[in-house]
């Protein structure tokens, strides 16, 4: 009996450009995990990093992409309650973790040390069929098209970067360094927290900066020292590194006023050749901010059904399955901020 195929988006080898459209067997699910039906799924800058090979984690290759997904659940596990079949969700990254971890136990598996998530520790959901651990499900509100749903995850990024890890009173400035999708969404997360907000980019940004400022804030090619140091001459009180290189932290260090914080949430590949000294004098906070957990995203969802979150003028265009490689492309060369891949309008 022949194996059922399904086409897939695999990142088969470390080199630039070794993604492909390939015929892929259906996954088989354990007794704890669904066979979750793919209705969408968001392109991040991490499948990006992969398909230009310059990313800086560990890829288990050959690999399927996609970790910003969600669905309906086609099937169940033996073990698994409190879903059934039809249900529409989206699902978390954490899709292997150690529950015994300390880290685990506390309910912060997303900083477990041996944590692999889809789309580079195990296969994604670019595809039209996905297995996922039960654990990690979450339902989506039917006022929300699942277009925007599978976009739940860089929202919860967002919301662990400026909500979760750091304190914004209503009035304080943030500079948002990057206007990529997570560095769009920072902004608008502290936008809803009150803060006056910039967002910083150079000039081939500029339709991203323009979505910075459809969504009420300053947009900054040049003139960053004066924005921050406009009010009373000692910086802002946030600054955000979205952007992806290990570069714009001293930039970070520079505008952040004394007593302020710095929120890394960018990776990015290159060491940093510049003294720390300045983080010291001006006693600032800088707090690394990594993935999300279950209670950030029931909160998201709510956020995202309740229209809170401008999602629908960040998210630049939709593609089928077999235009990846178009959705990518736009996407890379930053025409859009996010491109999402609709696998099965239906759902």
């Amino acid at each position: 009996m022949a194996t059922a195929l399904q086409p897939a988006v695999v990142n088969f080898r470390n080199e630039p450009h070794c993604v492909e459209l390939r015929e892929v067997p259906l996954p088989v699910i354990g007794d704890e995990d669904v066979l979750l039906q793919v209705g969408a799924v968001g392109v991040c800058g991490s499948d990006l990093h992969q398909w230009t090979a310059e990313h800086s984690w560990p890829v288990n290759y050959p690999v399927i992409l996609g970790h910003e997904f969600g669905g309906r659940i086609a099937a169940l596990g033996s073990r698994v309650i409190g879903w059934k079949e039809g249900e529409r969700v989206v699902s978390e990254t954490a899709a292997i973790i150690d529950p015994n971890n300390p880290m685990s136990r506390q309910g912060l598996y997303n900083l477990d040390p041996t944590r692999k998530g889809f789309g580079y520790g195990v296969d994604g959901a670019m595809t039209r069929y996905v297995r996922v651990p039960a654990r990690c499900l979450h339902r989506v509100p039917d006022s929300l098209p699942l277009k925007f749903a599978a976009l739940t995850e860089p929202c919860c990024v967002a919301f662990n970067a400026v909500a979760q890890n750091v304190d914004i009173l209503p009035g304080d400035r943030v500079a948002v360094l990057g206007p990529g999708p997570i560095g769009l969404l920072c902004a608008a997360m502290a936008k809803l927290r009150g803060a006056d907000v910039a967002v910083v980019g150079i000039p081939r940004d500029e339709a991203r900066l323009a979505i910075a400022r459809e969504i009420g804030c300053t947009a900054i090619v040049s003139g960053l020292e004066e924005w921050a140091k406009s009010r009373d001459g000692l910086g802002v009180e946030g600054v955000v590194d979205a952007a992806g290189i290990s570069a714009t932290l001293k930039t970070a260090i520079d505008i952040v006023r004394p007593g302020g914080w710095v929120s890394k949430v960018g990776w990015g590949r290159a060491p940093i050749n510049f003294s720390l000294d300045p983080l010291v004098q001006k006693n600032v906070k800088l707090q690394g901010s990594f993935s999300h957990n279950w209670p950030i995203w029931e909160r998201v969802l709510v956020l995202l059904a309740s229209g809170q979150i401008p999602i629908e003028k960040i998210l630049g265009g939709v593609w089928g399955l077999e235009q990846w490689h178009d959705a990518f492309e736009t996407m890379h060369h930053g025409s859009i901020a996010k491109a999402v891949i609709q696998v099965d309008s239906s759902l």
